[in-house]
Order: C-alpha cells, then structure tokens, then sequence
C-alpha cells in the first residue's frame, strides 16, 4: 500500500548537502518523491529555514526514510523532524531535488 509522509526537518540543514544526501538515501531505499530548502515556512522552521521532504512508497520503506532523515548526514544537525502523514494525491516517479 502507498504512503506519504511530509517531513519539516529544523536545525543545521541548510547549506550542508542534506539535499543531495536526501536524494542519494532515497534512491538507496527506494522511495519517491522530493526535497528542498525552505524560507517561506517561518510557523514552522522560524526564520532560519530547514529542510522539507515528501516521500512516497510501501509503508516499511516511508518508515525507513523517516528514521534516516532523523538523524541526517554527519555534517548535519538535525533538531527536530515534525512527519505529517498525508494522502497521496499526485504519484512522484522518481526523487527530485527542487528549488
């Protein structure tokens, strides 16, 4: 069964690689969907920005994903991950990287 997490990551995320990370521990997993940094979100990262993430796959893999993105790559430091648990509405084919 498909599931859809959409993930806020704060913390020290920016400016680190987590999103080619991201995209690099997706295709190792085998989920779809995407990531980018985000601004414009200040109710929920504050004004410094973090990191959101929508992923898509069979639950034990989504489940997977989450629990890599909690702790991050090494060069990063995560603070918090709030997971909104969401119907798929639209079918991601792959994982993109976006702006």
């Amino acid at each position: 069964m498909l599931i859809q997490a959409h993930l806020y990551i704060k913390g020290d995320v920016i400016g680190v690689g987590f999103r080619a990370w991201t995209k690099i521990q997706a295709k190792i997993i085998g989920v779809s969907g995407w990531v980018r940094n985000s601004f414009d979100k200040t109710e929920r990262f504050g004004s410094g920005g973090g990191v959101e993430v929508k992923i898509q796959g069979e639950e034990d893999v989504v489940h997977q994903m989450v629990a890599v993105l909690e702790k991050g790559p090494p060069i990063a430091h995560v603070e918090e991950v709030d997971v909104v648990w969401e119907e798929p509405n639209e079918i991601y084919s792959g994982f993109d990287i976006r702006k």
